[in-house]
């Protein structure tokens, strides 16, 4: 349906083509994760969310992933961790995770963004006390 329409409008063949692999890819996502990039409330340094994995795209199984390829970098006060999820069974790379770490002012931060783990950012407090946290006394 789509792709007859884009004929018609005189877009180049590179345009159609990359149409229609993006098509194949959002056919794909759908097959693997329930929600892509879902907003989670937590941010995973390690591990991976199965409760939002159907089944590997190549081997159609669902098993545990493996964590693959991980790469750990410090950069400017950030450290930044990579790795893969891949398929138990077929090695097929099912997403790949980026979990950052940071200390800004007196507040730990993280984030996650991963199409299978989705995404995720938190701010804890080096103090003992969080000042956001505490209630006024009046």
């Amino acid at each position: 349906g789509r792709f007859k329409k884009l004929r018609s409008k005189n877009v180049t063949q590179k345009n159609k083509l990359f149409f229609f692999f993006c098509q194949k890819e959002v056919k794909m996502i759908l097959r693997l994760y329930i929600e892509a990039y879902g907003s989670r409330l937590t941010c995973l340094e390690t591990g991976s969310f199965l409760m939002n994995y159907v089944s590997c795209a190549q081997c159609n199984k669902r098993d545990f992933v493996l964590i693959a390829n991980k790469a750990t970098d410090d950069e400017d006060g950030e450290e930044l961790i990579t790795f893969d999820h891949m398929c138990t069974n077929c090695h097929h790379v099912i997403a790949k995770h980026e979990y950052t770490f940071s200390v800004v002012d007196e507040y730990q931060e993280y984030t996650m963004l991963c199409m299978l783990c989705g995404r995720a950012e938190d701010s804890i407090s080096v103090l003992p006390d969080d000042p956001r946290q505490t209630a006024p006394l009046f």
